[in-house]
């Protein structure tokens, strides 16, 4: 299985609250993030990891440039574009992909990937019951935890996206289509797949925090230990 690690954003929020490093080196318990998922995927079994950073940040270049990844650097206008210029690196059965600052338990990471090596359905997402996101967006499950929509408004819902996409080589084809249609959001892309008649199934991360803020840092340092 191939990975996949979105890490071209630029840390704005994290740097006007007084941060100074780039927001793939912010240690979580002493490991900046990046390092630490690629050894979780590493972990994982990976037969090869894509990271994408916009290169503006030096620092955060040079330290991906010793470790075993595939690098791309450029500067893309959204997620989505991002996910787009790692496709080619994600091409085979199967592939996970989540950005740089989505902290989770590793332990639970490993759950869903031993489950989504051997699932018969074209993916799972992860999600999470912390509604931590400015923007969430919510999952409306099943109770065989399969995927019935994406919304925008909670309406009850218990999940939301916890921004951890594994899914099958198809997916890579709705993902060019969406990108050539001019949409811009990832949720679009999980809408689209939907659409497209893929099956998928949610798997509970446990608790999930993204590092936007300083004030995300103590937190996600003790979901990291789970």
């Amino acid at each position: 299985m191939r990975f996949g690690i979105i890490s071209a954003g630029e840390g704005s929020r994290l740097a006007s609250e007084g941060f100074s490093q780039p927001k793939p080196l912010v240690p979580i318990n002493g490991i900046p993030m990046i390092i630490r998922l690629v050894g979780i995927m590493k972990g994982c079994g990976a037969d090869g990891i894509a990271v994408i950073v916009n290169g503006e940040n030096p620092e955060t270049v040079s330290l991906l440039k010793g470790l075993p990844v595939d690098l791309v650097v450029k500067k893309t206008p959204t997620p989505m574009h991002s996910l787009m210029e790692l496709a080619p690196y994600l091409e085979g059965d199967r592939f996970c992909v989540t950005t740089v600052d989505t902290v989770f338990s590793e332990n639970r990471f490993r759950l869903m990937m031993d489950e989504f090596s051997k699932t018969p359905f074209d993916g799972l997402m992860g999600v999470t019951s912390l509604i931590d996101d400015e923007k969430p967006l919510y999952v409306d499950v099943d109770s065989d935890m399969m995927i019935c929509g994406f919304h925008d408004m909670q309406d009850g819902l218990r999940y939301v996206s916890a921004g951890i996409y594994a899914l099958k080589a198809p997916a890579l084809e709705v993902l060019g289509k969406c990108v050539g249609s001019g949409q811009t959001r990832m949720r679009y892309f999980q809408r689209r797949l939907l659409e497209a008649g893929m099956m998928l199934k949610a798997f509970d991360m446990g608790p999930v925090v993204d590092v936007d803020h300083v004030s995300d840092v103590a937190r996600a340092q003790e979901i990291a230990k789970l």
